[in-house]
Order: C-alpha cells, then sequence, then structure tokens
C-alpha cells in the first residue's frame, strides 16, 4: 500500500527553469551559509565554491533552459535542481546525474528519490545511456539512501579520499543499468 511518504505519490515535477525561477535560485545557489552546502562536495575550498556558484547562477541568468538540466518543483516552487553529463566517450552509453535540493523543507519525504526517479527514468528515456551513476561522498546518507532505494548498486568506493570537517570520508559511486531500471 503507497502511504504519504511514498515517492510515487509526491507532487513533484521536472521542468525547465522559468525567469520567475531566478530569484529562488539565486538566493539558494549565492548564500554561503546554507546547509546544502554542508553535504554537496563540502570537501572543496568554501572560496571555489563560492565562486565556481557565482558564475553559475550568471550563467543561468544569460543562458535559456538545457535538456540536460531541469528544476525539481513541489507544488509549483523551485526547491532544487538536476542534471546530467555524458561521461566521456561520447555515445558510449554512460551519463552521471546530479541532483540538489536546496530546501531544507523538502528534506527527508521522499522528494529527493522522486525527483531522481522521474530523471532516471528522463535520461533513460531521452538518451542512448545504457547506465546512469551518481556520484557522492559516504557522509551524505540520503543521497546513497535515494538511489539504493531505486535500484542503484555501489560501484566504487575510494577509501578517506576527501577531509570533511577534519574526518576523513569516502568518495562513492552507485550504478544502475537501463536493463535493472526496465525490470524495476
Amino acid at each position: 500500500m503507497r502511504g504519504v511518504n511514498d515517492p510515487s505519490t509526491l507532487p513533484v515535477v521536472l521542468r525547465d527553469r522559468q525567469p520567475r525561477d531566478l530569484p529562488t535560485l539565486t538566493r539558494w545557489l549565492s548564500d554561503p551559509g546554507v546547509e546544502w552546502r554542508r553535504w554537496d562536495a563540502p570537501y572543496f575550498p568554501a572560496a571555489t565554491t563560492n565562486e565556481t556558484l557565482r558564475a553559475y547562477v550568471e550563467h543561468l541568468g544569460q543562458t535559456a533552459p538545457d535538456a540536460d538540466e531541469r528544476v525539481i518543483d513541489v507544488d509549483g516552487e523551485c526547491v532544487g535542481m538536476v542534471n546530467r553529463s555524458e561521461e566521456p566517450p561520447e555515445g558510449g552509453g554512460w551519463w552521471d546525474l546530479g541532483i540538489l535540493i536546496y530546501d531544507p523543507a523538502a528534506w527527508g519525504g521522499g522528494t529527493g528519490t522522486r525527483a531522481l526517479a522521474l530523471w532516471v527514468a528522463d535520461t533513460f528515456e531521452w538518451t542512448d545511456a545504457h547506465v546512469v551513476t551518481v556520484s557522492t561522498w559516504s557522509g551524505n546518507e540520503r543521497m546513497i539512501r535515494a538511489a539504493r532505494r531505486l535500484g542503484f548498486r555501489e560501484c566504487a568506493r575510494v577509501r578517506e579520499a576527501y577531509v570533511v570537517e577534519g574526518e576523513r570520508m569516502d568518495s562513492v559511486k552507485l550504478d544502475l543499468l537501463r536493463a535493472e531500471w526496465e525490470a524495476h
């Protein structure tokens, strides 16, 4: 029986970025003190991340929506974004997926799992993907759980690859084959 926290029942939509999303995205991407930054690659120096995100906000304001990047919309509100990129060589069938939920109010209730499921489905529908991957670090347990719920399996772990708040953490990659997704 599907319950309230069943990700397949959440009102999550992936859609093109719209001009009305830019203030929300700018706020979440420009503030170095937001909570999501503690979970998305916190091992990179803050100054580097700040500069990268500043340039990204500028890019968003100057470019049209991209088919490899979508807004995560919950009840008409932008709460995050998904993205994907093809791993070389082009046409090899390997796509790496990313997901960020900026708003902590959208954490823990299945929004990330639902958004990732929609993005996996979209990727298999619109690309030549044979395999999709997600990359994270061992401290991001929510990301790892979301991927595993959808059938991803750990395919690589580099032990103690990153330092996060003075503690050594692993780099983790999970993969999912098209055939596994279709059987799921």
